[in-house]
């Protein structure tokens, strides 16, 4: 099986030893990554060093055009780079999954690269000329997770490049090859040292907090759990580096009494269930007023049944396995928990290996582990609710507040309840649907920053005010 090599300023590393990552469709090996320790992350952050001098000094134009060389290389790569995806992260070729996520990347990529943040005039009068400036910020540490590990590397290393910010990245031990790939083939157009990417199993060694503490790297900017990003922020704290922090968000959607049953019923599927469930933005809790929920229900389930899981190398699959053990563990423990609470409607028995149904349980409420914990799985727990208040209340009650949405014929009325989700993004009839020219983070224990747009562009940058 293939051995992967990180990319430190610009040359291939294979480090001591390699871990196995494997193919959670199949078990298989799906290929080997370094597993490098503190001196190969200090030899990866003093090459990011080494190179930011005479990147940052580029013009805008310069850097510009060098962010669409990147976005070209990832383009004509997208098919080898979806098969990886693939192959270490189990979600199917096609429909929205690795294929999807590689236009994603695409699309992000081209998108950012587009994007410039002009020198912006405060005052210019008799008593002088006030410019602001908004200057790269040196080395970022991008660590990244294993649900989308191209498509949020794009997400973390364009920006970083378009503002003259080198990086060095460190993708989740369970998909790490998929990044090493990327990283390597983008380093085919810009300097040594640009772009470093580092792997580790963080078994013996914990690359990202030790990332997280170390003094060479300015800002971090991470995707990934709430504990973990508290850890970052806690450990980050002694060199004061800046931090966007993109964390869980138990996302709830509010189904309003006007709602058609059939006509939503698809876009419920995918705003739960897309990439099986694993999305920080993807609806974790579904509440619908008591005088359509058994028709939502209906309709949802019977869209679900037709949905084809299996082997994401399998053309025909549109689902694939939970990514990890860990992971497909805690979705079998909330999901035999909520059995015992609630009704199983469709799915709830893990299939072989790693794979687990849609699955789809009512009569739960607030304090149910299922509903309270954000289950990342493919597994929707729908609540009843008598009134619109409850329901807002309902969803508001929770640490997390990422994303939400409102479901009504009426989009006025739905306006009106979006604008009291307690939440940094809100859908009307549709449910995690992102786009790069819309700024994108969370509120409460969700995150801190914002990606995406100028906004987002904005968090790469410090701030330097000229008077004259």
């Amino acid at each position: 099986m293939k051995q992967y090599s990180a990319t430190i300023g610009g040359k291939p590393v294979s480090g001591a030893d390699a871990f196995v990552v494997a193919n959670p469709s199949t078990g298989a090996e799906a290929g080997r990554a370094p597993n490098l320790g503190q001196a190969d992350l200090d030899a990866a952050v003093a090459a990011a060093n080494a190179a930011f001098p005479s990147w940052s000094a580029k013009s805008d134009e310069q850097l510009q055009a060098a962010c669409a060389a990147v976005t070209e290389k990832i383009q004509q790569h997208a098919e080898e780079l979806a098969e990886i995806i693939t192959l270490e992260q189990g979600k199917p070729l096609n429909g929205l999954g690795s294929r999807w996520e590689m236009g994603g990347a695409a699309a992000w990529a081209g998108y950012t690269t587009g994007l410039s943040l002009p020198v912006k005039v405060l005052q210019d009068n008799e008593q002088g000329r006030l410019e602001l400036h908004r200057k790269p910020v040196g080395v970022v540490g991008s660590i990244t997770p294993w649900n989308f590990p191209v498509m949020i590397a794009i997400w973390h290393v364009m920006p970083a490049l378009r503002t003259g910010n080198t990086v060095v990245i460190k993708p989740s031990p369970h998909t790490p090859l998929s990044t090493l790939r990327l990283v390597e083939i983008i380093n085919e157009v810009l300097p040594p040292g640009v772009v470093n990417v580092v792997t580790g199993d963080d078994k013996a060694f914990n690359l990202g907090a030790a990332m997280s503490a170390h003094p060479g790297i300015r800002k971090i900017v991470f995707t990934g759990s709430c504990g973990t990003g508290q850890k970052i922020m806690q450990s980050a704290a002694s060199t004061m580096k800046r931090l966007t922090l993109e964390m869980g968000g138990n996302d709830a959607a509010i189904v309003l009494p006007d709602a058609d049953p059939q006509a939503i019923a698809e876009g419920l599927f995918w705003g739960a269930f897309i990439n099986n469930g694993q999305t920080c933005a993807a609806m974790k809790r579904l509440y619908v007023h008591e005088s359509i929920h058994d028709a939502v229900c209906d309709a949802l389930v019977a869209f679900a049944r037709n949905i084809p899981v299996g082997d994401g190398m399998n053309e025909s699959s549109i689902l694939g396995p939970i990514q990890n053990r860990m992971q497909f563990d805690k979705v079998s423990r909330l999901v035999a928990d909520a059995a015992k609470r609630g009704k199983v409607l469709l799915g709830g028995q893990a299939g072989k290996g790693l794979f687990y149904p849609p699955t789809i349980v009512s009569g739960l409420s607030n304090g149910d582990p299922l509903v309270d914990e954000e289950q990342f799985g493919p597994a929707l727990p729908v609540i009843a609710y008598s009134n619109v208040e409850d329901a807002i209340a309902m969803a508001n009650d929770s640490e997390n507040g990422l994303g939400g949405s409102v479901w009504s014929s009426d989009i006025e009325a739905a306006k009106k309840v979006a604008g009291r989700m307690q939440c940094g993004s809100v859908w009307i009839n549709k449910h995690g649907a992102i786009q790069p020219n819309a700024p994108f983070g969370g509120v409460k224990a969700s995150g801190l920053g914002v990606e995406f747009g100028e906004e987002g562009l904005e968090e790469y940058t410090d701030i330097q005010v000229i008077f004259s």
